[in-house]
């Protein structure tokens, strides 16, 4: 039996259209009337578990999913031990420092010193500011963090951004982008290696339809 772990929010409807596509039926987490966090594939050989985005690489890294689908942008601030299978090609979208649109500052290069910056992304901003040899103070938001600038609480934020509109609506702009995001394949290290319940024929069919 092979486990996936799903993840809740934008990326669970193509994740659930993905595994259809081999022969994965999940689709019953897309029911809003569903409150099961865990269910089975009509053939019984696959399970499904809906988590959070950010727990996806938990469940996958300590063996109780072997395969997960995540967001890159996870995979890269919480940097766990799991096998990165493939760039599923969907859930599209960019980390960026945004700051309020009416700030003088048009580069994070030009934020000055010791400035704060509020994130949820603190290991992925760090990581950014410490490559720019920018002193920074991060402060970790898991809220609405476009109210770090708008309250004045912070000069920048660095965020994840799809279209833009939330940044727009709330009178902000991007400096820089870290990085792209989009939703990986991931499987547990030794699953994989061992090759468990045919794990890597359903790697590759997955593979197959991208």
């Amino acid at each position: 039996m092979i486990t996936v772990a799903l993840p809740k929010g934008g990326l669970l409807k193509d994740s659930i259209q993905l595994l259809q596509s081999v022969g994965l039926d999940f689709s019953a987490f897309l029911d809003p009337a569903n409150r099961q966090l865990e269910i089975w594939d009509a053939s019984r050989t696959a399970k499904g578990l809906l988590v959070r985005n950010y727990d996806v690489p938990v469940y996958v890294e300590y063996g109780q999913a072997q395969l997960g689908v995540v967001g890159y942008d996870i995979l890269r601030e919480k940097q766990p031990q799991v096998a990165h299978l493939a760039d599923l090609q969907f859930g599209h979208c960019r980390m960026s420092v945004a700051v309020r649109a009416s700030s003088p500052y048009r580069s994070a290069l030009e934020l000055p010193p010791h400035c704060r910056v509020a994130s949820k992304f603190v290991n992925c901003a760090s990581e950014f500011f410490n490559h720019l040899d920018l002193p920074v103070d991060i402060v970790p938001l898991y809220g609405s963090v476009e109210l770090g600038p708008i309250t004045g609480m912070s000069e920048a934020i660095v965020d994840l951004v799809a279209t833009g509109r939330t940044l727009k609506d709330n009178h902000l702009i991007e400096l820089d982008q870290l990085f792209e995001s989009t939703a990986r394949l991931i499987a547990h290290p030794l699953s994989y290696r061992l090759n468990s319940d045919g794990l890597r024929d359903r790697i590759e069919q997955i593979r197959a339809v991208q």
